[in-house]
């Protein structure tokens, strides 16, 4: 009798802390990882931004499977070592999709630890051929590849700057110099060769002794591969320097922080970037929602918020939020309906059309050529 009554209390005891807490809520667990400190934070708040209107408005609308998204942010400060630390976490916490990560230096080696923990992986940003060339089951882009954009570039270099001086310059990171060698390469493969190709070193704070080279060996054409961090303050120096040259860039440049570095320098400086996703007729209402929260969902913001959208209509007709099986109706599954527009997939999750086109900045923006 005495040992029912103390079951009888432990049960009821149990019952009454599982009352006091509540009913259970099951959730996804999803994240976003990008550099939100560092140099490159700008391109990190654009990715947070997105990530969270995107699991916002997907659990206004009922979540996914009657569950509600729940998204983490990490900071891997566009540093490898760092973003594998930041993708082991994720895989501690149970999250099943990674919306990121920005550089493809950490997008890289962050799929290796999510395809061995079974996650998910969507990049909105990292466009070096090796994420989805080398990658596995998880990988796949809401963005182009560097050389889809270096085609674009290098043929422009080739047929409308054919008698210029051409410096391609690259930063030595998995971005700069895989977007730099792209670019070359279409060029050259259209008979324009370089004057000169210099890495320089990024973080530097004086590049003048690079600009020295530059107008020594005459350049009036200068491609960079890199981060607009660099490239403002290089562009900056070379015009105080007093280089009349042309100066290109890739997609790295679409952050309004390019200008706040290299000021008026920065007039008639262009980039290549997809069709602006801002003016596309998809992505119009939550462009507004996006403007009455006094957010401009410039550069990455759409990107991310594709992505998010993506796993979560996948997730829906696969009926079931495992990774993989939502990898394999990504592939299969689409078209998918996005902020971007319609996106399909290959065989190796990337985007099966990209549109790059080039853009020009011009007293403090940027806009479409």
């Amino acid at each position: 009798m005495l040992r029912r009554t103390v079951f009888v209390g432990a049960a009821a005891l149990t019952a009454a802390l599982l009352l006091a807490a509540g009913p259970a809520s099951a959730q996804v667990k999803v994240a976003t990882a990008g550099p939100i400190t560092g140099e490159y934070a700008s391109f990190g708040k654009q990715m947070k931004d997105g990530a969270e209107m995107a699991v916002a408005d997907i659990n206004a609308k009922g979540g996914v499977l009657g569950q509600k998204l729940a998204l983490e942010v990490g900071d891997d400060a566009c540093d490898p070592k760092q973003a594998v630390s930041v993708a082991n976490k994720f895989a501690g916490d149970g999250v099943k999709f990674v919306d990121g990560h920005f550089c493809s230096s950490s997008s890289i080696p962050a799929s290796k630890v999510y395809t061995e923990e079974g996650i998910l992986q969507i990049t909105p940003a990292s466009t070096n051929p090796k994420f989805t060339d080398d990658g596995s089951w998880n990988t796949f882009r809401t963005c182009g590849r560097d050389d889809q954009q270096g085609q674009v570039a290098g043929h422009t270099i080739a047929t409308e700057f054919k008698d210029r001086n051409v410096a391609i310059l690259h930063d030595n990171t998995t971005y700069g110099k895989g977007i730099a060698d792209e670019t070359k390469k279409y060029m050259n493969a259209e008979g324009k060769k370089e004057v000169m190709y210099q890495a320089y070193v990024p973080g530097e704070h004086d590049y003048t002794a690079l600009v020295s080279r530059l107008k020594e060996a005459k350049i009036n054409l200068v491609y960079f591969g890199g981060y607009h961090s660099e490239i403002g303050l290089i562009v900056r120096q070379a015009k105080e320097q007093g280089l009349q040259a042309t100066f290109l860039g890739p997609d790295s440049l679409v952050t309004k922080e390019f200008w706040q570095i290299a000021g008026p320098a920065g007039e008639g400086v262009m980039m290549t970037f997809p069709s602006d996703p801002r003016n596309r007729p998809t992505a119009a209402e939550v462009v507004k929602e996006f403007k009455a929260k006094g957010i401009d969902p410039e550069g990455y913001v759409l990107y991310t918020y594709a992505a998010m959208q993506v796993f979560a209509d996948a997730a829906t007709k696969a009926k079931t939020t495992d990774p993989k099986k939502v990898a394999e109706m990504i592939k299969s599954g689409g078209p998918w309906h996005t902020v971007l527009g319609d996106l399909s997939y290959d065989k190796k999750g990337d985007v099966t059309k990209a549109d790059y086109v080039w853009y020009i900045w011009h007293d403090g923006n940027y806009s479409q050529m």
